[in-house]
């Protein structure tokens, strides 16, 4: 016989009653079992998260057939119409014919011959975007915008009053009604397994896996299907004969480390459905900024205009740096007797120096008005989600797009500032 709240040797509590403890959350004081198995189901419960994942089908090319219906069922293409311009998005019917986004417009056309190009429209879909997030913001409890037509819900917890799955739906339902626009959902434990159950799900679908079977359910999709494996991994994984998901999951750990860095432990992991990245809040209000208080006050037009240059090159940079795109500008300015203000202008979604430089030069413009000394001017970017330079090419060309990346690329190794355009170049007696 264990004398009563002696430790045995295994160091587990005894199932015979002893002195009794605190539970970590309640406080409430229970003996040794009651509370053994009361933190267990409690932990138990926590680690369960239901997470949502929407995706807008096709989001630019819906919102293209939702204003023109003959374009529905047909190869539409979104892009510039030059031969030098690349395609922005794609409808599955143009996909049949191997067409993709970023993909030479000359080469769908020669793949396609007959489908049919549109520009674009992203002040169109930027307004369907912010659309779509009011009805998800007004409805759930917890939501991440993670792009423009993307969105992760935390919605844990909710099988107790209406069932995670009903409550999906009926949402799913709401956005279509009131958007217009088809949207698919994933819904699993965490949010890797909920983004590749939407991308299964598509087009204009929905599919739940259940806690416990995300192993099973990765299994047998190709590697491609975990969101970090691209073309080039993807590749480099087939070559070592790995071609499932369940065959990377096979995988010693400590091999992919030594095939890939850190990055193997991460692939391991998403291989075996694991995930612990939380949902983070979206709130409209973040921002990147920056402002210049001058030495001196001036009324100087050139110096204002190269200092309003700079600061944009600067904060775009830094946007494209973090994969993130603004759709709000915010132009502030101080007056020499400190009056402060300030205007702001709501914008297609873009992180391109030459859209923003523009919108904030219209600001400036109708903003300083009094003609007075300026003490400090400031641009700041808001309304920020996640995406990339690729979403505003519907009228640029390869070479812009090449022009951006060598821009940035010598920006990532040199510094920002080694590297702007001729406008923010001053003379030195401006300098000073």
């Amino acid at each position: 016989m264990i004398p009563a709240g002696r430790p045995v040797a295994n160091n587990y509590p005894p199932l015979l009653p002893g002195p009794p403890s605190v539970s970590l959350f309640t406080g409430v004081n229970y003996s040794w079992p009651v509370l053994f198995i009361f933190n267990s189901v409690i932990m138990i419960a926590l680690q369960q998260r239901t997470i949502a994942h929407f995706d807008l089908d096709c989001f630019f090319v819906s919102v293209e057939c939702l204003n023109d219906d003959s374009l529905r069922g047909k190869p539409l293409l979104i892009g510039g119409s030059s031969d030098r311009a690349v395609v922005s998005a794609c409808s599955y019917e143009a996909r049949k014919y191997g067409i993709h986004s970023a993909m030479p417009m000359k080469t769908a056309l020669r793949l396609c011959p007959h489908a049919i190009v549109r520009s674009g429209d992203m002040e169109r879909y930027s307004e369907k975007s912010r659309e779509v997030t009011a009805v998800i913001a007004d409805q759930a409890p917890l939501y991440e915008k993670s792009s423009i037509d993307e969105f992760y819900l935390d919605i844990s917890g909710m099988d107790k009053f209406f069932g995670s799955l009903k409550w999906t739906t009926e949402l799913r339902k709401k956005i279509m009604k009131e958007s217009g626009l088809p949207i698919s959902f994933g819904l699993a434990s965490n949010k890797l397994v909920s983004k590749v159950a939407t991308d299964e799900a598509k087009p204009n679908g929905q599919l739940e896996i259940h806690f416990g079977e995300e192993k099973s359910f990765l299994a047998p999709l190709p590697v491609e299907k975990i969101p970090m494996v691209g073309r080039e991994t993807g590749a480099q994984l087939r070559r070592r004969g790995v071609e499932t998901v369940k065959t990377l999951s096979e995988v010693p750990i400590s091999l992919l480390e030594a095939w890939m860095g850190k990055n193997g432990i991460a692939l391991w992991k998403k291989a075996n459905g694991i995930d612990e990245s939380p949902v983070v809040p979206y709130y409209e209000q973040k921002s990147i900024s920056t402002e210049n208080t001058f030495p001196a006050d001036t009324i100087d037009m050139a110096l204002l205009h190269a200092e309003l240059v700079r600061m944009t090159e600067k904060i775009a940079f830094e946007l494209r740096q973090q994969n993130k795109l603004t759709g709000c500008v915010t132009l502030k300015i101080r007056y020499s007797d400190f009056q402060t203000v300030t205007k702001q202008m709501t914008i297609p979604y873009t992180c391109s120096d030459h859209i923003l430089l523009e919108k904030v030069k219209d600001l400036f413009n109708k903003l300083y008005d009094r003609r007075l000394l300026v003490r400090l001017i400031g641009v700041r970017f808001s309304h920020l989600v996640q995406g990339n330079y690729q979403i505003n090419l519907f009228d640029d060309s390869q070479e812009m797009i090449a022009l951006y990346q060598a821009i940035d690329q010598i920006k990532n190794r040199f510094g920002w500032q080694y590297l702007m355009k001729g406008t923010n170049v001053l003379p030195p007696e401006k300098k000073k």
